[in-house]
């Protein structure tokens, strides 16, 4: 293997040696198995290509000050796949069969785990799709789970530095009472479009309305948005908004700092009267944003004094980032620990 430039790695697929593989068949799953294999052998009328019975999960792996491997929150990300398998009729990951096959994985690939302080993690990719053949329109009788691992850098080019973003009425990411509240890639697919034409016009994402009113923020991009306006912490509440593990996380946090956790509609007029926004997810923890465009109104809302991020927002960033990094201790139990 040939030396990796861990400060410079992009956010991207990275080959490693190892993933593991479990396939459902007969009402059950089978036991977990090894593969270096990069590709899938399936049916060409599997459900997940026709009719996107699909989930995924996004995580991360770091190598902390103590030179220990830690996973952040793992049994919440179980959770969250589970309630996506349950939104697409697929069958369900024990706790025990998924926890397994996280720290092999990881373990299996522990030279590619980026070192401390280099900027860098593992990302850890779980999969599951309908691999049964259908031609009607009805859950599949066969799935695969997977997962694979490679080292990334920052989601956003900037890192921890301010992003700028643009808000888009005319497109939608999720229906109402569709999937928004579930990892699926229907709903990253429906972003696209919206999403390309924010980088080509020079944005870093773009911030999703709610499709039904056009009046409240939904998803700021592939990550959840959140305000800070005065000791509170805002972050919108909406059905169509997946519940990040992130933004969990940082309430629980902001409430350790004293501050108040507001989770509620939020009016795109209220921008005016944030002190400091961010995106927040597992692939950017915390992206502090600048400015917000408003494509419709043609109005710019300013933040970031000085170009840097605001004081809350580096605050919490920090606080978790010690967590993951093993500098702060873990008092909430969420971490994992990969031998």
């Amino acid at each position: 293997m040939s030396a990796i430039d861990w400060k410079n790695l992009p956010f991207g697929y990275f080959k490693t040696d190892y993933n593991v593989r479990a396939y459902w068949k007969d009402g059950k799953w089978s036991p977990l198995e090894v593969t270096d294999s990069e590709y899938i052998n399936m049916h060409m009328a599997a459900t997940c290509l026709h009719y996107g019975q699909e989930a995924f999960e996004g995580m991360k792996a770091f190598t902390g000050v103590d030179g220990k491997i830690r996973i952040f929150r793992l049994d919440e990300n179980c959770k969250r796949l589970n309630n996506s398998c349950i939104g697409l009729i697929m069958p369900e990951i024990s706790q025990e069969m998924f926890r397994e096959a996280v720290l092999k994985v990881v373990s299996l690939n522990k030279k590619y785990i980026p070192p401390y302080g280099e900027g860098a993690s593992l990302y850890i990719r779980p999969l599951l799709i309908g691999t049964g053949a259908e031609v009607g329109v009805r859950p599949a009788r066969e799935y695969m789970f997977l997962i694979f691992v490679g080292p990334v850098g920052p989601y956003f080019k900037e890192g921890f530095n301010p992003v700028k973003m643009q808000i888009v009425r005319d497109y939608d990411r999720a229906a109402p009472l569709g999937t928004g509240h579930i990892k699926v890639g229907g709903n990253y697919a429906a972003s696209l479009r919206a999403g390309v034409r924010a980088h080509d016009e020079g944005f870093a994402s773009c911030i999703f309305l709610d499709a039904k009113e056009k009046k409240y923020i939904d998803e700021a991009g592939p990550a959840n948005f959140f305000g800070i306006k005065g000791n509170t912490y805002v972050t919108p509440k909406s059905h169509s908004i997946l519940p990040s593990i992130t933004n969990m996380s940082l309430r629980t946090l902001a409430e350790e700092l004293g501050m108040k956790v507001d989770v509620r509609p939020v009016p795109v007029e209220e921008l005016a009267e944030f002190e400091e926004v961010g995106a927040c997810g597992t692939a950017a923890v915390i992206s502090p944003i600048c400015s917000i465009y408003d494509r419709d109104s043609d109005k710019v809302y300013q933040y970031c004094k000085e170009g840097k991020a605001g004081e809350m927002s580096l605050k919490l960033y920090t606080m978790l980032r010690d967590i993951q990094d093993g500098k702060a201790p873990d008092k909430y139990g969420w971490i994992t620990f990969v031998e």
